[in-house]
């Protein structure tokens, strides 16, 4: 927990030493300022003050608004910067009229030692005591073959590894301090500056004090806020400024033709720090286990496509004297009329492809690699926290900080118990109504989704019939094939038409639970983020799988029979699934939903920063002749936002979703989706680095709330694909007929097709059901397991229906009991923390407890000077505690 009243101190403290240091002849030196400096010797690329020495750590940036509370504003902007120089910053403030658009004010901030120091005391910034002894993991004797995979050692590892311990003033000879200037990485100096002017007071309203850069930013007091990009990222940086990492990234992460590459994930982390770069190392990890999904996958269909030709059920619907002689029930009433089994039979070679005896196979196997996906990941994470020196980290203090818009909205002070401070406080029942509303609001917006999807269903039921008429009414009692029969063409229109709806559900949601979060007044940013995510998770799980739920699960189950159907609104008749089942139309759906997904993801990642820039530059550059600085081409371009990494891991679970959810009916998914992930990291790392400003640093040690949901989803997942195999497959009721019901002893499924069908009368058609022209022929088949019309239990469900249905049951139950013993099984035998992690943990604490232990000796030393009895019982008293907290590691 942070000490706060150690951090008001500290606040405090450097307000009274600047007050008492800024003297009337610095006063004057920084009004004077801009009449010493030349404009045309510095350079465009340049990321320093005007005398070339001090480093630009923030920028913030202001149009003079001549509208609306132009005073205010301007008072407001006042007041801030002068506290910021009282706590220690310098500013340095360039005219509009030196600007490209002739409009813009630029303050540029720079950090000075003393702030540094201060601050990185503060926030608990761990710094280097000395190079570490603890030799980097080796490569296993097979990474030599990913020899081609691997970056350069100088871009993997940038930087020695080093034992580290928390920055004090007090004791900074302990640290390797070899520049002052260079020290502090800049993701430290940003983040530094960041949290002083998160906590900046800028006056006193309403008899409140206000305070923090996100209050100013949201008044349209200042209309940017950014640190700067260390360079151009498509050239390296020129003395003095420092090592360009922006062009270093650049060059082996965003190009395109690294796409086979390991990321630079400590080049990353430097740069953006923890919280993006270990977004970085999820998508990486993720990826790379994708692959072994994939290749299992691929065999999969491989297997499917082989067998194909020589798939007994398919091969009996194509044959025009077994399939062609099979006369089927209409489809829809009336206008529908007979049609022959083998019009579907392409249909049913490619649902082949799909819905063989490698389905349950597969499904049993993702079970088993969702457990090891994230069992590994807990392994990598806590190697993470090792490597990044986040053993021992606290929530950062950004997300633990009160919101602006909840300090502003409450009347209420309460005494916090842990700080013993009075903090704005709002009582419950003020945010109930708020509370109430957005759950309405959730409610109603996946209420609407559902709405959609019937709809969709309404749309194909409605012009099944137009399909049907148009393509069976010549040729539907001709031996034919096809694979564009209605229930394939009305499924792949209707796919579309539910993939479009969705993108344009999606969209305004985003807006509106954005807004209704707000209202809420969450107290935190932790909690504002907390409440947006389960808002949008649940919206986006309706959205995009309500669809594939529906078509796995209910189409097809709920039919009835010829004669007394089940109907919609008791106007249209309920869907049926193909002879083939369901399984080729989950597999359609899934695979223009996550395709489409994907696809208008990565085009909308890419080409709307891009579009946005160009527009802000060319907007921007009208006075040509003008300095276009460095600081002014990163404020045209596009800001990341505090979202946007929330919005790239919503999109990442929710592909993980498509991958375990439905992977059953689509071996394909996981090659899909890696596919998309391989394109997905570059495109992500190109815009970060290109099209986005510098993004505040910030520490992270886990990817947070997404690890529960993605837990939540893998254990949804068994049910589903067992489901999947049991329901919407039509393996159960092939191995039922295999081992109950066949009675040629050579080819075991010779007459399932013929088993799988059942008889109806057509003289039992009710008038309104019947199609309007007469045929020669007395009965048609349709898809079910019902005795025949000569039977005393006409149309009455038979018995291989009841054996069928306690096969699918077993099957659930087994499957379902198999793969949760296997995931048990692995979490216990896989360790959370690897034992070699430990073990460096253990060695990299001792040793940094002896560090200190012998800095204090030394120190202790020259201040007791020659008494070495005095001495010699310090040394005492400090050795027994070096063994005490010895002992407890």
């Amino acid at each position: 927990m942070w000490n706060w009243e150690k951090v008001n101190k500290h606040i405090d403290y450097s307000f009274q030493m600047s007050e008492q240091s800024l003297s009337s002849r610095e006063t004057s030196f920084l009004i004077n300022e801009e009449t010493m400096f030349q404009k045309n010797q510095q350079s465009k690329d340049s990321i320093f003050f005007r005398d070339g020495i001090r480093q630009i750590d923030f920028v913030l940036s202001y149009v003079d608004d001549i509208k609306k509370d132009a005073e205010l504003k301007a008072e407001r902007r006042k007041e801030f910067e002068k506290n910021l120089r009282k706590t220690g910053l310098e500013l340095e403030i360039e005219d509009k009229r030196d600007s490209e658009d002739g409009r813009t004010y630029f303050v540029k901030i720079h950090a000075p030692w003393e702030v540094l120091v201060t601050y990185a005391e503060v926030l608990g910034i761990k710094m280097p005591i000395k190079e570490s002894d603890i030799p980097r993991p080796k490569h296993t004797p097979i990474s030599y073959v990913l020899g081609p995979v691997r970056l350069p050692l100088s871009v993997k590892y940038p930087r020695p590894e080093y034992f580290t311990a928390q920055f004090s003033r007090h004791r900074q000879e302990l640290f390797l301090i070899e520049d002052q200037a260079t020290f502090f990485p800049s993701s430290s100096r940003n983040r530094i500056v960041y949290y002083i002017l998160s906590r900046c007071p800028f006056g006193i309203e309403d008899g409140k004090k206000r305070f923090g850069i996100e209050r100013l930013l949201n008044s349209n007091t200042y209309s940017s806020a950014y640190p700067l990009h260390d360079g151009q990222y498509w050239k390296p940086s020129e003395p003095p400024n420092p090592t360009n990492e922006r062009y270093t990234l650049h060059q082996n992460w965003a190009r395109f033709s690294y796409f086979y590459k390991e990321q630079p994930l400590d080049l990353i982390k430097n740069y953006y720090g923890e919280k993006i770069g270990i977004y970085f190392v999820f998508l990486g990890f993720y990826t790379e286990m994708l692959f072994f999904a994939a290749v299992v996958g691929l065999a999969c269909f491989i297997y499917g496509l082989l067998s194909m030709e020589h798939n007994t059920s398919s091969t009996e619907i194509c044959d025009p004297e077994i399939g062609g002689q099979m006369i089927m029930c209409p489809l829809c009433d009336q206008v529908c009329d007979y049609w022959r089994l083998n019009s579907t039979c392409l249909a049913s070679k490619f649902s082949h492809l799909f819905d063989n005896e490698s389905t349950v196979f597969f499904a049993i196997f993702m079970g088993i690699w969702v457990t090891l996906f994230l069992e590994f990941w807990k392994q990598r994470q806590a190697r993470l926290e090792y490597e990044w020196d986040l053993v021992d980290f606290e929530e950062e203090q950004q997300q633990l900080q009160l919101r602006p818009e909840f300090e502003a909205m409450c009347k209420h002070r309460k005494l916090n118990a842990v700080t013993k401070e009075m903090e704005p406080y709002m009582p419950l029942y003020t945010r109930i109504p708020w509370y109430c509303l957005s759950g309405a609001t959730v409610t109603l917006w996946m209420s609407l989704v559902v709405t959609s999807m019937v709809a969709v269903i309404v749309y194909r039921l409605s012009v099944f019939a137009t399909f049907a008429s148009f393509m069976e009414s010549d040729a539907s009692l001709k031996q034919v094939k096809s694979f564009l029969t209605p229930q394939i063409t009305t499924s792949l229109t209707g796919s579309c038409l539910n993939f479009i709806v969705i993108l344009i559900l999606n969209f305004f949601y985003e807006k509106i639970s954005a807004w209704i979060t707000k209202m809420e007044i969450p107290r935190t940013y932790q909690e504002y983020e907390s409440s947006l995510t389960l808002k949008m998770f649940l919206f986006q799980f309706v959205n995009f799988y309500s669809s594939c739920f529906y078509v796995a699960f209910f189409k097809g189950k709920f039919v009835g029979y010829p004669g007394k159907y089940t109907y919609l609104f008791n106007e249209w008749r309920s869907e049926e699934c193909d002879p083939g089942g369901c399984l080729i139309e989950l597999t359609t759906q899934l695979t223009i939903i996550m395709t489409g997904k994907q696809i208008f993801g990565n085009i909308k990642e890419a080409i709307y920063p891009l579009a946005l820039n160009w527009w802000r530059r060319r907007k921007a550059r009208t006075n040509s002749e003008k300095l276009y600085s460095r600081w002014e081409q990163d404020h045209d371009l596009e800001s990341f936002g505090p979202l946007g990494l929330f919005y790239e891991y919503l999109e990442t679970v929710t592909q993980f979703g498509f991958v375990t959810l439905f992977v059953a009916s689509f071996p394909l998914a996981p090659l899909l989706a890696l596919i998309n992930n391989i394109v997905e990291i570059r495109v992500d790392a190109w815009k970060l680095t290109t099209q986005y400003r510098r993004t505040v640093a910030s520490k992270a040690h886990s990817i947070g709330v997404w690890q529960d949901i993605l837990y939540g989803m893998a254990v949804l997942s068994v049910a589903t694909n067992a489901f999947i195999v049991a329901f919407t497959s039509d393996i159960i009721p092939r191995l039922v007929y295999y081992y109950a019901y066949s009675t040629n002893a050579t080819q075991p499924m010779t007459g399932y097709v013929n088993n799988s069908l059942s008889v109806f009368l057509i003289a039992d058609f009710p008038n309104h059901t019947a199609p309007s022209e007469k045929r020669d022929f007395i009965t048609c088949r349709y898809r079910d397991y019902r005795y025949p019309p000569d039977d005393e239990n006409k149309y009455f469900h038979n018995m291989q229906f009841w054996h069928v249905l306690a096969a699918k049951m077993t099957f659930i139950i087994v499957m379902e009991h198999v793969v949760f013993l296997v995931k048990f099984l692995l979490a216990w035998m896989i360790p959370d923390v690897p034992k070699d992690v430990v073990e460096r943990i253990k060695r990299e604490k001792l040793m940094t407890i002896k560090i200190l232990h012998d800095f204090e000796l030394n120190k202790l030393k020259e201040n007791l000077g020659i008494n070495s009895n005095e001495f010699a019982k310090h040394v005492m008293i400090e050795e027994n505690k070096a063994q005490l907290a010895k002992s407890t590691i």
